[in-house]
């Protein structure tokens, strides 16, 4: 069970910190929420508590794990299928596993592919989304800004 104040993920959201712990009565149950704040985009969101595993909210990575995304960025070799398709579905299930090193890859491989052959407005969108959720942890994971660690992850990836 987290806390207030605990900083977690929540797949295809990002990061954030649980702010307060509520109950609600939605269709004539009273169940606890986690009430999570997103800093990027300002967003709050409730969780069930009781669907905390199914969700797979989870701690935010520690510095040392920092440094194993950086190194996922830097890496060069893409993964990546041909079949936009196949592609698209693969990234789909990494960023939906709210795997930080998955998303590390997803941000690595579609940036590599745009510089080399452009992206469909699809995997724009998804580059986009899963360049949020992957800053949104690396600002939490090392207490950072996030426009020293966007720049730090441009730089990675350049």
């Amino acid at each position: 069970m987290f806390q207030i104040g605990d900083k977690v993920v929540y797949p295809m959201h990002g990061a954030g910190i649980i702010e307060a712990i509520e109950e609600k009565e939605v269709l004539g149950q009273i169940r606890k929420y986690y009430v999570m704040r997103i800093p990027l985009g300002e967003m709050k969101i409730m969780i069930p508590i009781s669907s905390v595993k199914e969700i797979g909210l989870r701690q935010v990575i520690d510095s040392q794990n920092v440094e194993e995304v950086l190194n996922i960025l830097g890496d060069r070799s893409n993964t990546m299928m041909a079949s936009w398709n196949r592609r698209y579905r693969a990234n789909l299930d990494k960023m939906r596993s709210g795997n930080i090193f998955e998303v590390a890859e997803v941000v690595k491989n579609l940036a590599l592919r745009e510089k080399d052959k452009g992206l469909s407005t699809g995997e724009k969108k998804m580059l986009d989304s899963a360049s949020q959720i992957l800053i949104s942890e690396l600002v939490l994971a090392g207490n950072g800004k996030e426009d020293e660690v966007m720049t730090l992850v441009q730089g990675v990836l350049a």
